[in-house]
């Protein structure tokens, strides 16, 4: 199937994770129909975005938790129809696209804050395996097959603490020229400010290498630490949250 005949679904969509998958880098698309798609499905990690004619068909490929992303409010009703209480309904909140919005000042001055006890590194074989050994911190890199194509694709932080991985950044998703970013911390870790320090030097690598750090927030704290590194809020949209 070309993915060109099923793009045009998705236009107006400013949306980092649709962008990898029509860009090849990252996840699958379903249609309806291969040579006149009329609907589609883009499925990258753990989120599935809906555009186009709503088609329950599109549903009996997803297993599993997922978040379903509808382009519209017919699809909203399509997905209440077909899954009813299995779908809960809330709201994520769209981010801006901003290139030039970043004080590196203030990102710097983030990370000189933090305490003495925990150490700052950009993600290594090491870092990467921590990440993926542990469910909270697996998120990290799990839409990267191994080191290798991590290494070649993404670029991650961490922080340690006494050797061991406690908080880090790091890219959901790749797009051309952007990244979605991802930040996770341990349980017992949270409410230090490791999201914080995390977020400012995974935004400054980026812009060093002339990368666009895409933010998507899942909750309200997550554009409030938005905000805090410099992103505005752009507007609230509907997912569901599906159960197995």
């Amino acid at each position: 199937m070309s993915v060109e005949k099923a793009a045009t679904l998705f236009d107006g969509w400013n949306e980092a994770m649709i962008w990898s998958c029509l860009q090849g880098h990252m996840g699958n698309m379903i249609t309806d129909n291969s040579a006149k798609p009329t609907s589609a499905m883009i499925d990258v990690g753990d989120i599935c975005f809906f555009a186009g004619k709503p088609d329950s068909d599109l549903f009996q490929s997803i297993v599993g938790f997922k978040l379903l992303v509808p382009k519209d409010k017919d699809w909203e009703t399509q997905i209440e129809s077909y899954y009813g209480k299995r779908a809960r309904k809330f709201l994520r909140y769209a981010i801006k696209k901003e290139p030039n919005v970043f004080d590196r000042g203030k990102l710097i001055e983030y990370i000189k804050a933090l305490d003495h006890c925990y150490e700052v590194k950009l993600f290594n074989e090491e870092i990467f395996q921590m990440a993926r050994s542990e469910v909270w911190s697996v998120d990290l890199c799990s839409q990267f097959k191994d080191y290798t194509d991590y290494q070649k694709r993404a670029i991650g932080v961490a922080i340690l603490h006494k050797g061991k991985l406690v908080s880090g950044a790091s890219p959901y998703a790749v797009y051309n020229g952007g990244i979605e970013i991802e930040i996770d911390t341990k349980p017992e870790y949270r409410q230090k400010g490791l999201a914080t320090v995390c977020g400012a030097k995974l935004i400054l690598e980026c812009l060093e290498r002339k990368l666009y750090p895409s933010w998507d927030a899942h909750d309200m704290r997550s554009v409030s630490l938005a905000e805090k590194l410099g992103y505005h809020l752009d507007h609230s949209y509907v997912p569901y949250e599906l159960s197995d």
